[in-house]
């Protein structure tokens, strides 16, 4: 420990098997005061052990690793010693991002790309987001994962909170638009995988999520679920049943023709894309004929649009509090009254089905 860290400081684990990564990470971490790595491991097993020994506040796992890899040893800390941890990957192929994201599915927090080390232009602002999200990572408060966790299968009670679902009929559904951020993407993979194949509505979503990741996380969201994903573009015209995700760093809106926008305008609520500028977009287009779901994650990016849209008279809905991984955003919009249904992720997707019956395709 240097002299001018806090003796309360976060005790990270640092996993990574190069020598020279791994140096340059517990560097960047102990640049900042609040943090201090107790300790390093080179491989899965060596990770273990240490997690069994020392119960670290969080750990930065790679998740390429000789042995057992990042996704295996983040299943077998959270069936045992439940960690936050976050994973990294050193480029954002198709094989790493696919591990980073069955590492996510195993109980990870989040996943990023590594710094690409001294000497790069671009290193003080990789190192500098990489600490506050590890730091970030270090409060949530993680529970066991018992076995393997796929995409019909997330942890959560089979009903509602708050003394359980009101009373539904089936309505016309031009359009679904969730918001998901810290530990949503298993959330997506269950509630997109509980739904039929003819699902009448297009889902448009907004994860926050690394930049780089999304063309992955889209390819392994609709494997696990089973529909078609797409990475959102310019003028696209969404397709009954069909998802689509917001882009790396630009915001997702409908089009008062219903085609879809993807623009880099300014952030909301600090993030870009924004939960925000999709829900305005579709209250606006939509109205009632559409539905709003808020999904696990830190702040309230999209909150106040929910009660927008809830006053407009569409159907919302937000996660409850026993299956987030961080009760913020669904949090925020409970508070406000936005949410006509508080559900688990199983519920969700049941109840999307229920009032998506014999109605029609968008107009």
């Amino acid at each position: 420990m240097t002299a001018r860290q806090d003796p309360q400081a976060i005790n990270v684990l640092v996993v990574e098997d190069s020598r020279v990564m791994r140096d340059y990470l517990v560097y960047a971490l102990e640049e900042d005061p609040r943090l201090r790595v107790m300790g390093t491991a080179g491989d899965g097993e060596e990770a273990l052990a240490m997690v069994a020994a020392h119960r670290p506040d969080v750990i930065l796992m790679d998740v390429i690793l000789p042995g057992i890899d990042g996704f295996e040893t983040t299943r077998r800390i959270m069936a045992t010693t439940p960690v936050p941890i976050v994973v990294c990957t050193a480029s954002t192929s198709f094989d790493e991002v696919g591990t980073a994201m069955r590492a996510l599915d195993a109980g990870a927090l989040m996943a990023l790309r590594k710094p690409n080390g001294f000497g790069d232009p671009g290193s003080d602002a990789e190192c500098a987001a990489l600490v506050n999200n590890v730091r970030l990572m270090s409060e949530v408060r993680v529970v066991k994962r018992w076995r393997r966790v796929g995409a019909a299968a997330v942890s959560a009670p089979p009903a509602a909170s708050g003394g359980g679902p009101r009373a539904v009929e089936a309505r016309d559904v031009a359009v679904v638009a969730i918001g998901a951020s810290t530990g949503g993407p298993p959330v997506l993979a269950t509630i997109l995988g509980g739904l039929p194949a003819d699902f009448p509505a297009p889902i448009l979503i907004v994860q926050h999520i690394a930049v780089g990741f999304t063309q992955g996380f889209g390819e392994w969201l609709g494997d696990v679920s089973g529909r078609p994903v797409h990475v959102a573009r310019e003028g696209m015209v969404p397709l009954p049943g069909h998802a689509y995700i917001a882009p790396d760093d630009q915001h997702l809106r409908v089009g008062p023709h219903g085609h879809l926008r993807v623009l880099r305008d300014a952030p909301l609520n600090g993030t870009r894309p924004s939960v925000s500028a999709l829900f305005r977009s579709v209250e606006a287009k939509y109205g009632r004929r559409s539905i709003g779901i808020l999904l696990t994650g830190m702040g309230r990016d999209g909150a106040d649009e929910l009660k927008l849209m809830a006053d407009s008279g569409a159907l919302t809905i937000a996660q409850d509090r026993s299956s987030c991984v961080v009760f913020g955003m669904p949090g925020e919009a409970v508070k406000l009254g936005a949410a006509m249904h508080v559900l688990p992720p199983r519920a969700i997707a049941d109840l999307l089905v229920t009032v998506t019956r014999k109605t029609g395709a968008p107009q």
